[in-house]
């Protein structure tokens, strides 16, 4: 057995790319902790939104998917309510025009 089986691993250098990467990730995890949860759930439904209007406006629009996004975004807005604070208006609205949509591009297929 020789000297360098007993000595434990080294540990992997961090270069600086990796470590500025890392201290970006603390700072972006720190300015996030800091956002009130309803602003960054209503950031996600309009998320939501934006990926049922984009498979929408398809051509052949892609329905499956849009319902998809539309049901995510309807159990948000369904279910949170008004633990969404100001956004949950301007999210119902949002939810009940995209269905709207949804049902006109649909019915324009048949």
């Amino acid at each position: 057995m020789s000297a360098d089986d007993t000595m434990p691993p080294k540990s992997p250098e961090i270069d600086d790319e990796t470590a500025e990467a890392l201290e970006a990730v603390a700072e972006a995890r720190q300015r996030l902790a800091e956002v009130p949860a309803s602003v960054v759930v209503t950031n996600h439904a309009m998320g939501l939104f934006e990926l049922a209007a984009i498979h929408l406006s398809s051509e052949p629009p892609r329905l499956d998917d849009a319902q998809l996004a539309i049901d995510a975004l309807g159990l948000l807005v369904d279910n949170l309510g008004e633990r969404l604070g100001e956004h949950h208006e301007t999210l119902a609205a949002a939810l009940s025009n995209i269905r709207l949509v949804y049902v006109q591009r649909g019915s324009a297929g048949n």
